[in-house]
């Protein structure tokens, strides 16, 4: 029972790592200016890692001392986590634009007629060779650290469960399972939870004072506290792994009821090719393995991008979108999975009534998930990047910024008194700015380009999709219960339809082609598809950096469209 409490902890902790980054993906991308291809590669990349060990991992199995084996995992998870946060230490603060000139910077971002000067510095100082070094390396540096957790991961969950299997009673053997299942759909919830609370911190929070921050969390260019969560989590999974090296090799069975001594044999004498293509010939096997391949696609890529989707859509800060996720929508699909599990153990079900099961799951969750296509908002008006005015916005030469000498990089949003979005003070013509007690930006005056008064505010507009929130989050979550009903009936189809000594190997084969051809592929997917609706990049050392602005119909329609793709090809 230490055992089993031991690596439930272990499990938490694990994937609080892994998860914690799907969590801050969107503020890593800011920071480093990442498209979503890259952010996409680099949320699987832990895949890659596990994928290419596990299948001696699961060969080997009975031949080494588990415990040990699995502390050692969990040590190169613990360091890979710190390996995560690294780059945060390794970079100089974080820059951005501003109004009032700071410590940091002596620029601002006003309407400066006549004085090209204070803008030629900021153009171009970000674009030292330093610079695009320190951008390689950081990619470098969190690239080995998910390969790196993908490898530590690999002993934790077989010989675990092989471990438990091995030395429990078999009345208690599925009680134990039970709970370490449980605590792997719970961990993504926590690790989303944990990532709303570290990003209400500024990311700067060791190296700046509070005085010099001008940002809210509410601000486009604020950036959360990113590498926070991964010393947590880091520090977790070292303690977890602390009493695996103090497990004995070989534990006296608990006592339970009459034993059947079976012989583990995970493939018989014959060789490895022969059962591979006999279980890919049985067509219940083949099919459902495919059904699940669609599944954990779509799920990869929400699990991904849903947060970032959030922000962009409903406006919402990084901290609310991950508490979105980690309280409503994770939980749901926990509620269908134990719902599915409670069907099938109620009713007996046969194999046809589990298949039927799983089809009308999937029906219902399509019929909830295509409405969801429709809600939404257009990208909020933003000067020359989705609006053009009368006054000549765009054209320029009669702009009425045109004495301004704004930089085309310069990105300091505010939201114009007309309701248009302007990039920057600059480019909305503001030549004086208001500050408040506490340093902040209370709103800027004489703007050439906004009629009337001229006033503008700081920030952005928002998409003012707020009314559309509540029913997308809870028709979403309807449709998470209802595909994830399927779950439990899935697997039972896979156990039932395979010869018993094929059992443990189909099930290996099956996570084998979950990894290849969904968890790994499914988030970089996803993630071209988001790049191919961005309407402005920002650009950094020449290079094509993170994406300020989407069209956001075009956003909804692939990242949903594609997720009902792959529900509509699972059922």
């Amino acid at each position: 029972q230490f055992f089993v409490f031991c690596h439930g902890l272990l499990q938490l902790s694990q994937l609080l790592v892994s998860g914690y980054l799907k969590s801050s993906i969107s503020t890593i991308e800011r920071r480093y200016g990442l498209s979503s291809q890259t952010s996409g590669l680099l949320a699987s990349f832990n895949e890659v890692g596990n994928t290419l060990l596990i299948v001696f991992v699961s060969y080997f199995g009975s031949r080494v001392h588990r415990p040990r084996l699995i502390g050692c995992g969990a040590i190169l998870v613990s360091l890979a986590g710190f390996l995560m946060s690294l780059p945060h230490f390794i970079t100089g603060p974080y820059k951005y634009d501003q109004s009032v000139a700071s410590t940091l910077s002596n620029t601002t971002d006003l309407c400066q007629p006549g004085a090209p000067g204070p803008w030629a510095n900021l153009s171009a100082a970000g674009c030292t060779p330093r610079a695009s070094r320190e951008n390689h390396e950081v990619l470098l540096v969190m690239f080995m650290a998910q390969a790196l957790l993908g490898i530590g991961g690999v002993p934790i969950q077989p010989f675990g469960i092989s471990y438990i299997d091995d030395f429990a009673s078999e009345r208690n053997s599925p009680l134990y399972l039970g709970i370490l299942f449980s605590v792997t759909v719970i961990g993504p919830g926590v690790a989303f939870m944990l990532g709303s609370a570290m990003l209400r911190f500024y990311v700067d929070i060791d190296k700046v004072g509070a005085a010099e921050v001008q940002l809210t969390n509410k601000d486009p260019r604020w950036v959360g506290a990113w590498w926070l969560g991964f010393l947590v989590a880091a520090s977790l999974v070292a303690l977890s792994a602390l009493p695996y090296f103090f497990f004995p090799r070989e534990m006296p069975k608990e006592v339970g009821e009459v034993l059947h001594t079976h012989a583990h044999s995970s493939v018989g004498p014959e060789c490895f090719p022969v059962v591979l293509l006999r279980n890919l010939r049985h067509p219940v096997y083949l099919l459902v393995v495919l059904a699940q391949v669609n599944i954990s696609a779509m799920v990869a890529g929400l699990a991904t991008f849903m947060g970032k989707f959030l922000e962009r859509q409903f406006s919402l800060t990084a901290s609310l979108a991950n508490m979105i996720i980690g309280a409503v929508n994770i939980p749901g699909a926990m509620v269908g999975i134990v719902v599915g599990g409670a069907i099938l153990k109620r009713f007996q079900m046969s194999l046809r009534q589990c298949s039927a099961l799983c089809v009308l799951g999937m029906l219902l969750c399509l019929l909830g998930a295509f409405p969801l296509l429709f809600l939404g908002c257009p990208t909020q008006k933003v000067a020359g990047v989705t609006y053009w005015d009368s006054s000549g916005f765009g054209h320029h030469d009669m702009e009425c910024n045109a004495q301004c000498h704004c930089p085309e990089k310069g990105f300091n949003p505010v939201c114009g008194s007309n309701g248009v979005e302007y990039t920057s003070p600059c480019s909305a013509g503001c030549r004086n700015v208001n500050i408040g007690t506490d340093n902040s930006v209370l709103n800027y005056t004489e703007c050439s380009c906004i009629p009337g008064q001229g006033l503008a505010g700081p920030g952005t507009c928002g998409t003012g999709c707020s009314h559309l929130f509540v029913p997308f989050v809870v028709l979403s979550c309807l449709a998470g219960i209802l595909a994830s009903t399927s779950h439990t009936p899935s697997f039972m189809l896979i156990l039932r339809s395979i010869q018993p000594e094929d059992k443990s190997f189909a099930v290996g084969i099956q996570f084998m082609l979950l990894r290849v051809l969904a968890w790994m592929p499914g988030p970089v997917l996803y993630g071209s598809a988001i790049d191919t609706t961005c309407i402005l990049w920002e650009r950094r050392c020449d290079r094509r950096a993170a994406c300020r602005y989407y069209d956001n119909t075009l956003f909804r329609q692939r990242y949903l469209g594609l997720q009902f793709f792959f529900e509509v090809g699972a059922f």
